[in-house]
């Protein structure tokens, strides 16, 4: 089901102009797709804050109220401030409820690798996201992968993965998804071999004996 986000239209254009609404909680923003002509309009951040607050979080399907008309749509793009990394402009784009489209779904893992903790290894997810294909009434929120029966020389790929029905996934089949690291640090103890007690007095010189190139003959 559609989470409904009130918009208003007829906003101004120009950085002065998003700037203003930007500081009265007001985020200018942009719906596109299906052939329809780009509308120019504003959502309020608190009630955009409520629509991403559910399990899918931006990837939630919106109903967009713009003017008298509604549009199922998604968020396409975020574009934040570089410093304080509040929402400065949002992209939505008009989906059909019934057609597939691409997203990026956030990947979690899922148990405790047993065979892998003993050994003193860390389970590892290589990506954060899986691009899949599906309709938006099957787009999943998140991509779990159970990895308890991993051990330390395991990997799980793209291929792997168990998806819902209606959801395929986008990529290279052999991509590495989650794999094993080594955390246990290994000392290895370096043998210093002592000389034999035999073999030390064998080698030490005489204390009383003079050097070699000193000795004198016999009178």
């Amino acid at each position: 089901m559609a989470t409904t986000l009130k918009t208003n239209i007829g906003r101004k254009i120009g950085s002065a102009e998003s700037r203003r609404l930007v500081a009265t909680d007001h985020i200018p923003a942009v719906i596109y797709g299906h052939g329809m002509v780009p509308v120019k309009i504003t959502v309020e951040r608190r009630d955009l804050r409520v629509a991403l607050a559910g399990p899918a979080g931006v990837n939630t399907i919106l109903e967009l109220q713009v003017g008298d008309a509604k549009y199922p749509a998604i968020v396409k793009e975020l574009q934040r401030d570089p410093v304080k990394r509040v929402v400065r402009h949002i992209d939505f784009m008009q989906i059909s409820l019934t057609e597939l489209i691409t997203m990026d779904i956030p990947v979690h893992l899922t148990g405790i690798a047993k065979a892998v903790l003993s050994d003193g290894g860390l389970v590892d997810a290589t990506v954060n996201t899986i691009q899949i294909r599906a309709t938006a009434a099957n787009i999943p929120n998140e991509i779990l992968i159970d990895v308890t029966a991993m051990g330390m020389q395991d990997v799980i790929r793209l291929s792997d993965i168990a998806l819902p029905a209606g959801v395929s996934a986008i990529g290279d089949p052999d991509l590495v998804v989650v794999t094993v690291l080594t955390t246990k640090i290994e000392e290895v103890a370096t043998a210093v071999a002592a000389p034999v007690e035999g073999d030390a007095a064998a080698a030490a010189p005489d204390a009383g004996a003079a050097p070699a190139g000193d000795a004198k003959p016999t009178a």
